[in-house]
């Protein structure tokens, strides 16, 4: 199985880990910038982007990620996520593979609230009616803030879409493995950044996560939504750069 990545620029390790609603080219908006002063390295988990969704036994997402690093001699890296890729940014920070965490709108072990319950729901209605298109522009609704361009909008829907459309093709799905975290246990730098206008459960989230992490420090960004790497590109390059 080979995990789709790409490099861009040299220096420190920069690794770039998408939202599970997108893939690596949601940091589109990111990696010329960051290439000038650091290697960049992209990557598609499984049931993304240019990665097929298959697997002949259980896998892991931080494993895969891990085995590609490995590939590349990256024994160390500055882990950036954003959603669900912090799920995986934090199993391999946990790993020992961090030498520090950028966090957007992460995912952790909080009890899901009503509107991301509300969220699934509806998109699993969707999909299991066949309407990708709905349940895409459901995930553009839900998940980007106020002010995000119709360039960001156009751009999630089609990454979703695609999404969509390579794991539902999957027989058998694969399954998926997570190992257990501890947040506290990994003593890090890490920014934990949550937009003012997510769902309630990321905030909570961020919050929490931020308060586990020995170093762990919160940032809100009034403007934005669930995904700022898309809504507000130059400015979350130039958050990136001024943090690592």
């Amino acid at each position: 199985m080979t995990i789709w990545h790409a490099e861009h620029g040299a220096g420190e390790p920069v690794v770039l880990l998408h939202s599970t609603a997108a893939d690596s080219g949601m940091w589109q908006g990111q990696v010329e910038a960051l290439a000038e002063r650091f290697r960049v390295i992209t990557v598609d988990l499984r049931g993304y982007g240019r990665t097929p969704y298959r697997a002949e036994a259980p896998y892991s997402d931080a494993a895969d990620v891990a085995e590609v690093l490995a590939g590349l001699g990256v024994r160390r890296a500055a882990l950036v996520g954003s959603s669900g890729g912090t799920r995986v940014a934090l199993e391999l920070a946990e790993a020992g593979l961090a030498d520090r965490l950028v966090l957007l709108n992460p995912v952790a072990g909080v009890p899901p609230t009503s509107d991301v319950r509300a969220y699934w729901s509806e998109e699993g209605r969707l999909l299991e009616a066949g309407d990708l298109d709905g349940a895409a522009g459901l995930t553009v609704r839900t998940l980007l803030g106020p002010h995000a361009p119709a360039t960001a909008r156009e751009r999630l829907a089609a990454m979703q879409r695609h999404a969509y459309e390579l794991q539902l093709a999957a027989d058998p799905e694969p399954e998926q493995v997570q190992t257990e975290l501890t947040p506290a246990a990994i003593d890090v730098p890490a920014l934990v950044v949550v937009g003012a206008h997510d769902l309630e459960w990321f905030l909570r989230c961020a919050r929490h996560l931020a308060g586990e992490l020995p170093q762990g420090r919160l940032v809100e960004l009034d403007w934005a939504g669930h995904l700022p790497a898309l809504e507000r590109p130059e400015e979350i390059a130039r958050l990136l750069l001024d943090y690592l």
